[in-house]
């Protein structure tokens, strides 16, 4: 017998039972959008590497070390996409979008590509959803983007649970002075840094203050703090978000080592994070990225987007009782027997034309059998189209909730199953 193929190593089958759960937080997401006047935008799966080196960072860990990368029969570096917004300016870009509307206001949701250590929640090929605002520099611009994940969070009950953690990177000026700042703190304990911090200390300082190095950490834990050495322009801006999410009610820390290392961040950075998945914390991350655009290609247009990482948000709404499915038949017709099928499958198509799920039996087993499949699906009704009632025009309905059991016709039974009679 041939050998098995086994999906590879990082990858997930997202199986019936687990894919209903998806559906409905994905109904979520486009709800809360569209309530927001956000559209829809999809992308490539795959872009030019270039996209990603200069969008994401040579530096980075996902652009030196994570991303799958080949040439094409062209010879053109393609790499399959490890992130989104890069790809999302790309295409604001390269299609003009900026004059359709002053603002454009996009939302996304796909799956992306990392070879990093497979862990729980952590994938390979994994999936996230976000959300990008471009076209706007004011803090009020912000806490639109920042309040459209908070909804989602409150929309799926799971608000309590996950903290807003948020700090600024200031404008390009205000970071130059920290810079210079943090590194007079540093020099004196670089030697005992770990090799990738003394690495960034000349290239990008502020990427030590996010190292996941004990070290490292133990080192910066009483580093100058970024938000004392904004000028008066990136403060004012800074407090506005503040404030404006106090008076939305939306709860926040502040965390001086949430930083953004590249030019293109500016201003406002944000995390969103919840205890429930343990160490690796983090389920949504996002920020200003005002040079973004303009490094790209396009014009100095400023803008601020997040992303989430769909089975991670899955993942605390699991841990918190909270998932949702979209799982339960409206109907499950059982057929006694071959006479009747002909009929049933003339009613079923009525019956999912009319806006019900419906079932029915493919495998010709018993009535008993027929009835714990419907069980099993947790259908609301059972309708029995027995010889005579086919001859009759009519069917055994009965109700999975309370046990009641008639007889009814065809269009009687249609009617109590929309819940019109």
């Amino acid at each position: 017998m041939p050998d098995k193929i086994q999906r590879i190593k990082g990858t997930n089958d997202i199986l019936p039972g687990e894919t209903e759960k998806w559906q409905a937080l994905e109904r979520v997401i486009q709800t809360v959008m569209m309530r927001s006047a956000y559209s829809e935008i999809r992308t490539p799966i795959f872009e030019k590497t270039e996209l990603f080196a200069r969008g994401v960072g040579e530096d980075t860990d996902i652009v030196s070390k994570e991303m799958y990368s080949f040439e094409d029969k062209g010879g053109t570096s393609i790499t399959l996409r490890p992130e989104l917004t890069a790809p999302v300016v790309r295409s604001y870009i390269q299609n003009n979008l900026q004059q359709i509307a002053p603002t454009t206001k996009v939302w996304y949701h796909g799956p992306l590509f990392r070879q990093e250590r497979p862990q729980k929640g952590r994938y390979r090929q994994f999936y996230q959803f976000g959300a990008e605002t471009i076209g706007s520099p004011f803090p009020e611009t912000d806490v639109e983007t920042i309040g459209l994940y908070w909804e989602i969070l409150t929309e799926l009950g799971i608000s309590d649970a996950v903290v807003l953690k948020i700090n600024s990177v200031g404008d390009e000026a205000s970071r130059e002075t920290y810079r210079q700042v943090l590194r007079e703190f540093l020099r004196p304990n670089l030697g005992e840094m770990s090799e990738t911090s003394q690495r960034r200390f000349e290239t990008n300082p502020l990427r030590i203050l996010d190292s996941k190095d004990p070290g490292d950490k133990a080192m910066t834990d009483h580093a100058p703090k970024l938000v004392d050495y904004l000028n008066e322009s990136s403060e004012r801006h800074y407090k506005s978000v503040l404030e404006l999410l106090s008076s939305l009610e939306i709860p926040y820390e502040q965390d001086d080592r949430l930083v953004r290392g590249l030019d293109y961040y500016t201003h406002t950075a944000f995390e969103f994070t919840s205890d429930v998945l343990g160490a690796q914390d983090a389920v949504c991350g996002g920020g200003r990225y005002d040079g973004l655009i303009e490094e790209l290609g396009g014009g100095k247009v400023p803008a601020i987007g997040w992303a989430s990482g769909t089975e991670r948000l899955l993942l605390v709404m699991e841990a918190l009782e909270k998932s949702q499915s979209l799982t339960g038949l409206d109907c499950y017709l059982a057929i006694p027997g071959d006479e009747q099928r002909p009929t049933a499958t003339t009613l079923i198509r009525e019956w999912r034309r009319a806006g019900l799920s419906c079932d029915t039996d493919l495998q010709r087993r018993s009535l008993k059998a027929q009835m714990r499949e419907a069980n099993r699906q947790n259908a609301r009704f059972v309708v029995i189209l027995g010889e005579s009632e086919r001859k009759n025009g009519s069917v055994q309905l009965k109700s999975m909730e309370t046990g009641a059991q008639s007889e009814v016709s065809f269009a009687t039974a249609l009617k109590m199953m929309l819940g019109q009679v």
